[in-house]
């Protein structure tokens, strides 16, 4: 079944098909890019690895906290006291995949960075979030392009563009925003703000300095991915959409385009 949105399908959003979406949309970008930057350069996903603790208290039941003493034992006084509160810290591993644009003529030369940003890097107080930033930051002060990919309306603002200019310029009626910074012109973002009703758009990815452009075709790769990935066996379309919540007229929209696919 083809994805019944014209742009992105935000039922993909949930964490529960972000992460094999993300990785699938990912390596969809590589293949479509390469055989258009052949021979001079070659595109290659790559992974930024790092540990986030993961912490949850545990409340423990008092009964528990006591010694049960072995049949016939002398039963010993235990200094009385109050319950604690555990705080149990696992590490968690992640991996985040990205794609990256390599010159052949100058060594395998970074040339290109394209990032489609996760809920991790979106996260106040989050490990992810804080070596996504550093990457961005060190990206823009290079002589490397970055194109920054937002598909998920939830979290904080994250791409490289000023936010404040960003809502001045286009307002705040955008749920998803494709950013593309280029090193030889690093003071103009070129910016796609988009609608769940917008198709995605055909981007121009850059290449090294003064050798043109790449086209990467958005929508037919998100298609391809939601039909690769057979999400329509297991999203359910009676449910709305994961949060934050879309607008009452957008709700609407969704509801008749859903009916009008016979998913409702």
């Amino acid at each position: 079944m083809a994805n019944p949105f014209p742009g992105m399908n935000p039922y993909l959003e949930n964490r529960r098909y972000w992460n094999d979406f993300h990785t699938r949309l990912l390596t969809y970008i590589s293949n479509a890019l390469q055989p258009q930057i052949r021979p001079r350069y070659v595109a290659r996903l790559e992974e930024r690895v790092y540990v986030e603790e993961s912490r949850r208290e545990i409340l423990p039941d008092v009964a528990i906290l006591r010694t049960k003493q072995p049949t016939g034992a002398t039963a010993t006084l235990n200094t009385p006291y109050d319950p604690p509160q555990v705080l149990h810290v696992e590490e968690e591993l992640h991996t985040e995949v990205y794609v990256q644009i390599l010159d052949r003529e100058q060594g395998l030369r970074l040339v290109t960075v394209i990032e489609v940003l996760s809920p991790t890097n979106k996260e106040l107080n989050t490990k992810g979030r804080e070596l996504y930033l550093r990457k961005q930051g060190e990206i823009l002060k290079s002589d490397v392009h970055l194109v920054e990919i937002d598909l998920l309306r939830g979290g904080e603002y994250t791409l490289a563009p000023p936010r404040a200019k960003v809502l001045e310029r286009f307002g705040d009626r955008w749920h998803y925003l494709i950013s593309i910074s280029r090193a030889d012109d690093p003071h103009n973002f070129w910016l796609y703000p988009l609608t769940v009703r917008d198709r995605l758009p055909t981007i121009p990815i850059p290449l090294a300095i003064g050798d043109g452009f790449a086209s990467l075709e958005l929508q037919s790769i998100v298609n391809q991915c939601y039909e690769d990935g057979a999400y329509e066996a297991t999203l359910d379309y009676r449910e709305p959409p994961p949060p934050p919540p879309f607008a009452e007229e957008d709700l609407a929209w969704i509801d008749m385009l859903l009916q009008a696919h016979g998913l409702r």
